[in-house]
């Protein structure tokens, strides 16, 4: 077979506005850092950058743990590193299930032999504390772990009642911040959160590829009386840590590029203030959701349960999902995305995270789904800007 490098063409995506659940759009600051001189991962300057990484994630995560780093990886390496580093053979983990990534939580847990206690929920529906409080009577489960923002449902979880369980029965209580860490409240120490994974591609607004956790010190305690080896050497944070740490013990090669996105992407969170953040989330999200409904649209989830950042619009009834989707992007460079699991077919999932959070992108999405709509002659009721610009207008 015959090769010629001219044959690949040079990269150019062309401009996307990225309103599905992740990624989502990446401020120029962060994709100049990224292109930034590549050194050692021991150089002295990068080391810099390391201790400065650390202090912004301590900023965002609103928490004063010292084991707070990006995993060399997804937000699916930072749950598998949250979950392999704590549960052992016949341990006791209770999972709650509401949604695809809770699911993925209890394949973990089996996988590395533990006790699962699933508790389950609608998917578009929060978890009742009380179905958990019931779940733990008479145990004594090492782990109570939940979705914070379910990426495929559009659920925020309240957290206070479960923390209170997992205090009250003496678990440590683990949190998935990927779809809300950077566009909602996650003040883990306040919250009473012992282990915490990220990701870097949602509200943080940099390239996926990083896992941001922390560990609390009742969470680091357990790590390090272990009575088994971690079973995954790559995410073994009783050697990682040391690397991230006074030591420097070299582990793996950092990749440094990535950091220093991650680094910068913090850098402007902290510029625009977590408070500030916050309420430019939720005000988007209102605004997106008052022009939905003025459309003739629906949420699929509650008002009062509905995650700020992933919001869930049901599907109006013969419509082509797939070409809806399909249109945005070919015709508007707009992409959102379809349901998983028990959604596909039944939602599109619709971002406003970090850098893509604007007002210009909320009635750009509205343009565009009308007129994907019209054309396949579903009815579509006038009035979406009006009632996204009372919203605005209101705060």
């Amino acid at each position: 077979m015959g090769f010629n490098a001219k044959d690949f063409r040079d990269l150019d995506p062309g401009d996307r506005v990225l309103m599905g659940p992740g990624p989502s759009d990446v401020s120029q600051r962060v994709l100049r850092a990224m292109a930034a001189t590549c050194v050692g991962h021991l150089d002295p300057y990068f080391l810099e950058v390391m201790d400065e990484t650390q202090r912004l994630l301590r900023y965002v995560f609103q928490t004063e743990n010292p084991l707070t780093i990006p995993v060399s990886g997804t937000g699916s390496a930072g749950m598998e590193t949250c979950f392999v580093n704590f549960v052992e053979p016949g341990d006791e983990v209770v999972v709650c299930v509401n949604g695809v990534f809770g699911t993925r939580m209890a394949d973990i847990v089996n996988r590395l032999g533990g006790r699962l206690i699933q508790v389950d929920a609608e998917w578009g529906r929060a978890i009742d504390p009380e179905a958990v409080r019931k779940a733990v009577e008479g145990r004594s489960p090492k782990i109570i772990a939940v979705v914070h923002a379910e990426t495929s449902t559009g659920v925020l979880q309240p957290l206070e009642d479960l923390s209170g369980i997992a205090k009250e029965s003496g678990a440590l209580f683990l949190v998935d911040t990927v779809t809300s860490l950077g566009g909602a409240e996650v003040a883990i120490d306040k919250m009473g959160i012992d282990i915490v994974y990220s990701g870097t591609q949602k509200c943080l607004s940099c390239p996926p590829g990083l896992s941001p956790i922390s560990f609390g010190p009742k969470a680091i305690e357990v790590l390090e009386k272990r009575k088994t080896p971690v079973v995954s050497w790559y995410l073994d944070m009783t050697m990682v840590q040391s690397y991230w740490g006074a030591e420097r013990k070299y582990h793996h090669t950092a990749p440094i590029n990535m950091i220093y996105a991650l680094r910068e992407a913090l850098r402007i969170i902290a510029e625009e203030g977590l408070e500030a953040r916050f309420a430019r989330h939720l005000l988007n999200h209102k605004a997106l959701v008052a022009g939905v409904e003025a459309m003739g649209l629906s949420m699929h989830v509650p008002e009062a349960e509905r995650c700020p950042t992933l919001n869930t619009v049901s599907i109006p009834e013969g419509t082509d999902d797939l070409k809806v989707r399909k249109t945005l992007l070919q015709e508007f460079s707009l992409e959102i995305g379809g349901g998983l699991g028990a959604l596909a077919g039944k939602v599109w999932r619709v971002g406003i995270m970090g850098h893509a959070c604007r007002k210009k992108n909320v009635f750009l999405f509205f343009g565009a789904l009308e007129s994907a709509l019209t054309a396949q002659g579903v009815k579509v009721t006038p009035g979406a800007i009006e009632a996204a610009s009372a919203v605005y207008a209101s705060a």
